[in-house]
């Protein structure tokens, strides 16, 4: 093999972007959870915080504190379920949407200057590439 291995260079891009990101969601108070938690339910709600977990990969146990904290900033909000009330359905609100809205923002032109030697024909590949990989289920 002439290249390391994928997981070597995916491993090597995902800590730079990631270091990239890091200034980006402090400046709107968020770590790294809570931004996929408000991405996650940019979509639509969660009918209950397990399948948020199942969604976002965070250990359900853990998701409560990342879901304490949204809620006490006015980012997320937690309703009873009216057909299970031991059930919480849980929303982005409009002040979510608002930050999740910003750090995308500010996300998507870190994302244009790290891959700002790429032709725009092999970004656009880099990008397709990815999506299909991530978004197949294997």
């Amino acid at each position: 093999m002439d290249r390391p291995e994928l997981g070597f260079l995916l491993s090597r891009l995902m800590r730079e972007v990631m270091a990239r990101e890091k200034p980006i969601l402090d400046s709107a108070g968020l770590e790294m959870w809570d931004y996929a938690v408000l991405t996650a339910l940019a979509d639509s709600d969660a009918p209950t915080q397990a399948q948020l977990a199942a969604t976002t990969g965070r250990d359900k146990t853990r998701l409560i504190g990342n879901l304490d904290r949204l809620e006490a900033e006015g980012m997320v909000e937690r309703q009873p379920d009216p057909d299970d009330r031991r059930n919480r359905i849980v929303s982005l609100t409009p002040a979510g949407s608002r930050v999740l809205r910003r750090c995308r923002e500010a996300i998507a032109a870190m994302e244009t200057e790290l891959l700002a030697d790429l032709e725009p024909a092999d970004r656009a590949a880099f990008e397709r590439a990815l999506t299909v990989l991530a978004e197949n289920d294997r």
